[in-house]
This record gives structure tokens, C-alpha cells and sequence, in this order.
């Protein structure tokens, strides 16, 4: 059960060793996203309160939100909770516990999603990026081949689409070129094997393709500005994947079209890192009233 000095939302951190309560404005959980692999821990046994719905709704990008549910009566006496979860987007739903245990969380957050590429789209579509639904497909099927391709070429012959045609597609909706997909696509299974094996990075990295660790961990940081032994200890994917999408904003190669509004760059923060990376606003849930 919750203290009275324990906050209904707390954050877990790196090196994931406690809960850390967290005080009721969207400022405090910018600054701990800042730090990768953070999490947003949500317990409803208290009840649901508007401040709490906000503060869940507009957390940063890349901070992953677990939902501890409230005991079973207390969930059945407010059917419209379910509905509430699933506008808040958790990676994670779990049963009502007294006291959650840091470790049991963080091997929550390390755990890969069940369908990769389906959680990456349902990410950017909850980041404000909108794109059409052949388009979506297309870097689901992108993402899925990644798995076995590593070339442009043989994707946009898996996909019968020509190299020109597959880039034009991308390029049009201002996403990232297909080749910096199927790398991507390739790295974050590599995350996700690294935070959930003991094996070497040099085993890992050869059991995905690359010629050695030392390729692996070169194009990681390119890509993601990490290294493997940086993404081994700060758990969960979402944040790499922010990561990414950061890197390419700041490139240029990301620039979403958004139907009736100008392409823009993404606007930054005084830290200089970019705050918003989307121009549309990201769906919000429902508002209880404030309590």
C-alpha cells in the first residue's frame, strides 16, 4: 500500500535501485528524462486524479510509463480506467502490489515489446508523427526485414518497390532514408538482446550480422550518440528509439508533413536538445478533474 509520504507517481531511474517521488509539474520529469532509461511508475490504488492524468499524458519523450493497477474491486467499481490506460500508452499493465520491487521493474523496462515494429509506429503516432497508412506499413515490413536484411537494395526488392520509389516515398513524408530505417531496425534488437543476455558484445553483435563488436557499437553511436555498454545499463527501448529520432531532427532528415501546416524544424529547449520533435500536437486523454 502506498505511504502517506508516497506519491501515486514516481520515477524509476538508472541504477534502478529506488522510487523516487515526484513533485507535480512537468519540469522535474524533464529533467530526469534527460537521463536515458528513465521510467514513469503510475500506482491507481489511491484513486485517479486530474493532475496525475496531465502529468502522465505530457511526459517526455522517451520515458517509458508503467501502470500498477488498483486492487480488483477498486477496478471494477470504475470500468472507465481501462479506457483511461489505454490512452495513457504504458508499456507495461501489471496487477496491484502492495510495494513494487525496483528489480521487478527494472526487468519490466528491459523487456522487448511483443511486436517491435507495431510498438515503434504506435510510438511515433503517440509522438505527434502522422503518416499515412501505406506508409506505416511500409516501415512496419521495413522493420520486420531488418531482422534478415541489410541492404537497400534487397528491401526494396522484398517490398516490389524500385530504390528510387522507396526513397521518394520516405523522403516525401519527411522520414529518414529506408537505409537509416533497416539500421535501425538491426540496433534495436541488438539493445534489446544486450540488455537481456549476459553474452559478450562481440558474440551479440556477430549472432546479428556485424563483422565484430567494434562495427556494432561504431554504428550504434552514430546512429543513437551511445555506446553498447551505455544502452546494456539503461533499460527499456523507447528511449533509444527517442534517441534516434532525435539524432536524425537534428540532421535535417527528419522533418514529419503534417496536413495543412508548414514543414518545420523541431523547436529546442534552452538545454539545446530539441523538446518537441513533432509539429503535431501528440493526443492527449481524457482530464479528470483536478483532485
Amino acid at each position: 500500500m502506498l505511504s502517506t509520504e508516497d506519491s501515486p507517481v514516481q520515477t524509476l531511474s538508472f541504477p534502478y535501485h529506488q522510487l523516487q517521488n515526484v513533485e507535480e509539474s512537468l519540469n522535474p520529469l524533464r529533467n530526469i528524462a534527460r537521463v536515458p532509461g528513465s521510467a514513469l511508475i503510475w500506482q491507481l490504488e489511491a484513486g485517479v486524479q486530474g493532475r496525475h492524468v496531465r502529468m502522465v499524458g505530457e511526459r517526455p519523450g522517451g520515458m517509458a510509463l508503467l501502470i500498477i493497477l488498483p486492487r480488483a474491486p477498486n477496478l471494477a467499481a470504475d470500468p472507465t480506467i481501462w479506457q483511461l490506460v489505454a490512452e495513457s500508452r504504458p508499456q507495461a499493465i501489471l496487477p496491484y502490489h502492495d510495494r513494487p520491487v525496483e528489480s521487478d521493474l527494472a526487468q519490466i523496462l528491459r523487456k522487448p515489446p511483443e511486436n517491435m515494429s507495431v510498438a515503434v509506429t504506435d510510438y511515433l503516432k503517440w509522438r505527434g508523427i502522422r503518416i499515412d497508412r501505406d506508409t506505416v506499413h511500409l516501415v512496419r515490413r521495413t522493420l520486420e526485414l531488418s531482422a534478415d536484411l541489410n541492404s537497400v537494395t534487397a528491401l526494396s526488392r522484398s517490398l516490389y518497390l524500385s530504390r528510387r520509389a522507396l526513397g521518394r516515398r520516405f523522403e516525401s513524408r519527411g522520414l529518414p532514408v529506408p537505409s537509416h530505417w533497416l539500421q535501425f531496425g538491426r540496433l534495436l534488437r541488438f539493445a534489446i538482446r544486450l540488455q537481456n543476455s549476459d553474452e559478450s558484445i562481440y558474440s551479440i553483435a556477430c549472432g546479428l550480422g556485424y563483422p565484430d563488436g567494434f562495427a556494432a557499437s561504431n554504428q550504434m553511436h552514430r546512429l543513437f550518440g551511445f555506446r553498447p555498454t551505455e544502452v546494456r545499463e539503461y533499460l527499456g527501448w523507447e528511449w533509444i528509439l527517442e534517441a534516434w529520432l532525435r539524432k536524425e531532427a537534428d540532421a535535417g532528415t527528419l522533418r514529419p508533413k503534417v496536413p495543412g501546416q508548414p514543414v518545420a524544424h523541431p523547436p529546442r529547449s534552452g538545454s539545446g536538445a530539441p523538446d518537441k520533435i513533432t509539429l503535431g500536437e501528440r493526443p492527449r486523454g481524457r482530464r479528470r478533474p483536478a483532485g
